[in-house]
């Protein structure tokens, strides 16, 4: 565990990008965190019901449906409305930032990903 985090955090990874998933994974593990992966908005939504993750790292753009309607889910289900959503996406027209954060995630982080600035970016929402 790296020094001053919480032990046992978990971070829901959806993200349909193996290489992106094999970054993602590879940060969040040297920085302490643990991971449950999916790669598709269904399976990410029924893993964040069942397996209650501490964060959730939200690709935007899924093949199965869009980031925004596994937010919208994520937000209405009883289950999984307080988990924290932070989205990654490669989306960096004016205005996404705003929209997304609207829409209600508690993070953003835009695609090509800064290591220490996405670890920094979870822990600020995490509160770690």
């Amino acid at each position: 565990m790296t020094e001053n985090m919480p032990d046992n955090l978990r971070i829901l990874i959806i993200e349909d990008n193996e290489n992106n998933m094999e970054l993602i994974s590879f940060i969040l593990e040297n920085n302490g965190f643990s991971m449950i992966k999916a790669e598709t908005g269904k399976k990410g939504f029924e893993f964040a019901c069942t397996l209650k993750p501490d964060a959730i790292l939200l690709d935007i753009q899924l093949p199965d449906i869009p980031g925004t309607d596994v937010l919208s889910h994520l937000k209405a289900s009883h289950l999984t409305r307080t988990i924290p959503v932070i989205a990654v996406t490669s989306y960096a027209m004016a205005g996404d930032k705003h929209k997304l954060l609207s829409a209600g995630c508690d993070g953003y982080i835009e695609k090509p990903i800064d290591p220490m600035r996405f670890v920094n970016q979870i822990k600020k929402v995490l509160g770690v």
